[in-house]
């Protein structure tokens, strides 16, 4: 109970600290124990006036209490010692309340405790009842036999020494019992037990019997096994188990270690022969799943060699090089025939196959390596996977570049559709759309060969972890094999349509060059930065060899787009100088009847410039024009009145006069500002307007001044011209360039009239008006 108060007190020091520390002093004084829960010391705990001492006499020390202190005192003691006895109540009051339920408890286990000790008693008498007996009869036991033991010991060991004697005397017939049934390992464990026994009695008659029977009988299984190990048909557990039994009967292991690679090398290039033979002549289902097997099976079993090969001779460090060859020369063979699959390996579709039969060939090598340390076979393994990689980039490469080109097959037969024109003026929206199909396929296929292509990178891929693999292979294999390249290839084909192309834009619509043309504009403001961060970020980390900067790619893609442009216009100009050019060459411009009209040939020039001019918006911006005159449509030439006035007095004349008109038009030349026929263009509508009207009327000029015209043959061109200039001006960046080039014109034709004549601006616009 001492123990029990102390943990009750205990259990209200976190409520009342001070009060429970007290209490606790006190009981250990009431019950005698010091600070460590110790009894006190015995002179301490004799004095008969220490109240809380067990030798406490009341009479004594009140007793003293009467002789020490007076009257006030005694009654403050009193008063004290009724404080402490209430205080000492009251406690002991709270600690039963609060723990109430412990002793309870503490209770009815001491009353089960003595139930059960009582039990425990009884049994335990019982049980030393028993021993007793035990003991009494075991010693009775002992004394009867003591005379018996040194007898049967000795029979035991007797008994021992005539077994071992029937085993040696039987063993002959045993061993051509196993014989007979093959067991060879039963008859070399026996032959092996009897073997130290037979040569050191050898010089008895009756062993020496036994011993030569036992050794012809094992010189004939020997030459079995040997026979068997000849034959070549055993399996490769079979065949370890020969060579373990011979070298067991001591036989040269030198001379078993190249049986057994000879024999083994003979059953693996069966294997290669095989896996040859399954490669060729199947489809590739069948194909697949039949090198798999091969392959598997070919490792398999040089393992399987490798390890019974270590296990048997193991303790013959001379054989290990025979090994290394042995390996060496049939992993090259097998290398040879898994470079040819793979070679054959030419689809694209599902590049997982692939991979997964890569991982699997190079973690099969990698137990190669484990169980032949320093062999050169995983190493050349590893290299077969890289090459395989490097022309799987090529073989994306190649499919990439070739779905470029059907691309542009699908957008050159979508354009030659009747419901899609040249121009673009039935389906005003198809280029576009065309342009947005072309570049979001030709990015989702990047993408597509991109996830292919990371497989070789994935964590699950043993070799991934590869130097290989996470440098060269990323950077330059991906990267700049892959990605750039083609990049490249799509800026170099767009200029091949330009190369490639006669005078007259060769095979190649005019409106692919225009769409190719946007494509690679598109590609050098935005699509290439997209195309190599999305590689950068799959497969590049921050130590990677140096590769194309974008800014490298971008430039030739602007090339390539100001190339494609610039022929554009030329091929769009070109067209339509061949329709003035006929125009002019097929008519006779002297003998011409009055013009009543605007030809329709520049009618045809206006509404191929109008459809152009809408072909080009879809795809193009608008640009900036300089600011136009507020009469530009029905501007006169200011050439035809100095030319009509030239004319008029040209036959008064002296004969220099001609070259007077000459040099005045020519000085006239000197201060107007140079034209560039083909310079390059800007990526704006009115820069392509502006670059193939100027092509199309200097056609028009030069074949002006190789024609000789009457004064009908000149009217006509005023009017053909001022129909021109009412419609063309609007298209171009600057209207001065087309009303100079008119000007040219109209001049030329006037320089080469026989009867210059103009017609009235009046009339002509009338005419215009009217066309």
């Amino acid at each position: 109970m001492d123990g029990e108060a102390d943990e009750t007190v205990a259990v209200g020091d976190d409520c009342v600290p001070g009060r429970r520390r007290r209490v606790h002093g006190m009981l250990k004084l009431y019950y005698g124990l010091n600070e460590e829960g110790k009894a006190a010391e015995e002179s301490e705990s004799l004095d008969p006036c220490d109240i809380n001492g067990p030798h406490f006499d009341p009479e004594l020390y009140l007793n003293k209490l009467r002789r020490e202190c007076s009257l006030a005192e005694l009654m403050d003691q009193e008063t004290c010692m009724v404080k402490q006895i209430r205080s000492l109540d009251s406690d002991m009051q709270t600690l039963v309340y609060e723990n109430y339920n412990k002793f309870i408890s503490a209770t009815d286990t001491i009353r089960k405790m003595k139930n059960d000790f009582k039990k425990m008693e009884d049994e335990m008498d019982c049980l030393s009842a028993n021993m007793a007996a035990i003991t009494e009869f075991s010693a009775s036991i002992s004394g009867t036999l003591q005379d018996q033991h040194t007898q049967i010991t000795k029979l035991s060991g007797v008994h021992t020494l005539l077994r071992k004697l029937q085993f040696l005397f039987e063993l002959p017939a045993r061993l051509n019992k196993c014989l007979e049934l093959q067991a060879y390992a039963q008859a070399v464990s026996s032959h092996r037990r009897a073997r130290c026994v037979l040569q050191q009695y050898s010089h008895l008659p009756s062993f020496k019997g036994i011993q030569d029977d036992c050794h012809a009988i094992m010189d004939k299984l020997a030459q079995e096994l040997r026979q068997k190990f000849r034959d070549g048909g055993s399996s490769a557990k079979d065949l370890s188990e020969c060579v373990e039994l011979l070298l067991q009967l001591d036989e040269p292991a030198e001379e078993l270690c190249d049986k057994f690679l000879s024999h083994a090398r003979s059953r693996l290039e069966s294997d290669l022969q095989g896996l040859e033979a399954e490669i060729r002549p199947y489809p590739s289902a069948a194909k697949d799943a039949s090198a798999r097997r091969g392959c598997n099976e070919f490792v398999s079993s040089l393992c399987l060699v490798i390890t019974s090969y270590q296990e048997l001779f193991i303790n013959h460090a001379q054989t290990g090089e025979l090994l290394h060859a042995f390996v060496d020369n049939l992993a090259a063979r097998y290398f040879s025939l898994v470079e040819r699959r793979i070679q054959e390996e030419k689809s694209v579709g599902d590049n997982s196959l692939l991979v997964r039969a890569l991982d699997r060939f190079h973690r099969r090598l990698q137990a190669v390596a484990k169980l032949l340390p320093g062999s050169a076979v995983p190493n050349k393994g590893t290299e077969i996977v890289i090459r395989a990689a490097t022309e799987r980039v090529k073989q994306y490469l190649s499919a990439l570049q070739s779905f470029y080109m059907d691309s542009l097959t699908d957008v050159r037969q979508a354009l030659a559709t009747p419901r899609l024109s040249v121009a673009g003026r039935d389906a005003p929206n198809s280029l576009p759309e065309l342009l947005s199909s072309l570049s979001a396929s030709i990015l989702n296929q990047i993408k597509s060969v991109l996830a292919s292509v990371h497989l070789f990178t994935a964590k699950d891929i043993t070799f991934s972890n590869k130097p290989y693999f996470k440098g060269e292979f990323c950077s330059q294999g991906v990267r700049e094999s892959l990605v750039v390249s083609f990049i490249k290839f799509v800026c170099q084909s767009s200029r091949h349509f330009c190369e490639s192309a006669g005078d007259k834009g060769g095979s190649t619509p005019p409106a692919l060059l225009l769409l190719l043309s946007r494509l690679c504009l598109d590609y050098e403001t935005s699509t290439i930065s997209y195309i190599l961060t999305l590689t950068d970020e799959q497969f590049l980390d921050q130590h990677h060899s140096p590769v194309t900067p974008v800014t490298t790619l971008c430039a030739e893609a602007k090339e390539a787009a100001q190339k494609l442009l610039n022929h554009y216009v030329k091929v769009q100009g070109l067209i339509i100088s061949q329709m003035l050019r006929k125009s002019v060459e097929t008519r006779d411009w002297v003998n011409t009847i009055e013009p009543r009209n605007v030809r329709a040939v520049m009618k045809r020039v206006v509404e191929d410039t109008t459809s152009i001019d809408v072909q080009v918006g879809l795809l193009y911006e608008e640009g900036v024009r300089k600011a136009h005159s507020s009469d530009s449509s029905k501007r006169t030439f200011s050439v035809y009145s100095s030319s009509r006035q030239q004319a008029r007095y040209a036959a008064s004349y002296t004969p220099s006069a001609p070259m007077d008109t000459n040099l005045l038009s020519n000085i006239h030349k000197l201060f107007s500002e140079r034209i560039d026929i083909f310079s390059s263009v800007e990526f704006n509508k009115v820069s392509v307007m502006t670059g193939i009207i100027k092509i199309s009327l200097k056609t028009f000029l030069e074949c002006v001044r190789l024609r000789t015209f009457g004064r009908y043959g000149l009217q006509q061109i005023q009017v053909d011209c001022h129909y021109l200039q009412m419609y063309l001006w609007r298209f171009v960046s600057d209207e001065n360039l087309v009303h100079f080039l008119l000007d040219e014109i109209v001049g030329s034709s006037a320089h080469r009239c026989l009867d210059p004549a103009p017609m009235e601006q009046s009339v002509i616009e009338v005419i215009c008006e009217r066309g």
